[in-house]
């Protein structure tokens, strides 16, 4: 069976948000016959579309072909493209048509204008998470995950998340064993550990007022011993409620939620670092219990604490016994 798969690009588009997932959707056809896969890449008007790059690529026009799966790619265009009712209407029929739909960074936005979100989780670049919940409200934005699915819908963080993304496809269509092998030949994780947290938890946020940042910079210094939400909003100076809105429409993401990622980059530190038990951490950076602190690791970087202390003991290792980097 040979799936069709459609890349939607625009100008402006980013090319490694195309040449990622592209990529990775070729790997199996060099291994398997028939080829699992056919690729087109469409745009609005069809011809040569100019990338953010300068770099062209030949497209076919929108509507002149059925796909099994579209891929919405990002980039700085994908803003404009959003507005424009002809992809509007070529994402909403393919959510009717096609096997599933997707995106790539920034194609969130080309996602959310159609109303493919609503009422959904979705991801998109860490930098315009705050930005798609201040203009889809209605969507859940989970800005530290490399992509979420509900249902036949798929969103992706940003650039390279979109292999990620690809290789997830194709476990699903071909299975675990086709994935691992496309990720071989890419050189890339098959599961990456991790999510957008792999940028600072502040840097992710990046709030604008300077109400949210006084109430970060408290947060930061008293990580250990703060308690509760209301903690921040005092430091805001405003009330609870007032504080969760305005911290969401800032950053994308609860003030709970941005505490855990705090919390946890904080454990990550010291638990890479030194030879602290990972109960002791626990208590240090707040988090009530040790099963606690466990279970935001997975959310915020795909594994446990045990496992990152084994990953970086792992590099400390290879790194002191290759010529060049050890210790002189």
């Amino acid at each position: 069976m040979t799936r069709r798969i459609g890349f939607l690009v625009f100008p402006e588009f980013q090319i490694l948000d195309l040449s990622g997932p592209l990529a990775a959707f070729e790997m199996p056809g060099r291994t398997v016959v028939p080829n699992p896969y056919k690729l087109r890449v469409v745009s609005e008007s069809g011809g040569l579309v100019k990338s953010s790059s300068g770099l062209t690529v030949a497209t076919e026009k929108i509507g002149a072909s059925r796909f099994d799966t579209v891929i919405a790619v990002g980039g700085l265009g994908s803003f404009r493209a959003a507005c424009s009712p002809r992809v509007k209407t070529f994402v909403r029929s393919a959510a009717k048509n096609c096997r599933r739909v997707t995106s790539v960074c920034s194609g969130t936005f080309i996602l959310a204008a159609a109303g493919l979100l609503d009422g959904l989780r979705a991801t998109t670049h860490w930098r315009a998470a705050a930005l798609l919940q201040r203009q889809y409200p209605g969507i859940r934005i989970e800005s530290d995950r490399i992509f979420v699915k509900q249902g036949s819908i798929w969103t992706s963080a940003g650039v390279t998340a979109g292999i990620d993304l690809a290789l997830a496809l194709i476990e699903e269509d071909l299975g675990p064993e086709a994935a691992k092998a496309a990720a071989r030949d890419l050189v890339v994780y098959y599961r990456r550990p991790g999510g957008q947290s792999q940028f600072s938890a502040l840097l992710d946020l990046e709030p604008t007022s300077e109400r949210v940042q006084r109430a970060l910079s408290y947060a930061r210094v008293h990580i250990g011993k703060m308690k509760s939400v209301e903690q921040l909003a005092k430091a805001a100076g405003l009330s609870p409620r007032q504080f969760g809105r305005l911290f969401l429409a800032e950053t994308g993401q609860t003030p709970a939620k941005a505490v855990e990622k705090l919390r946890a980059e904080a454990a990550k530190t010291r638990i890479e670092q030194s030879d602290e038990p990972i109960e002791a951490i626990a208590r240090t950076v707040g988090f009530s219990d040790p099963e606690r602190m466990r279970r935001a690791f997975v959310r915020t970087y795909g594994q446990p604490p045990q496992a990152l202390r084994r990953i970086a003991r792992g590099a400390l290792c290879a790194r002191s016994e290759t010529p060049g980097l050890g210790k002189h």
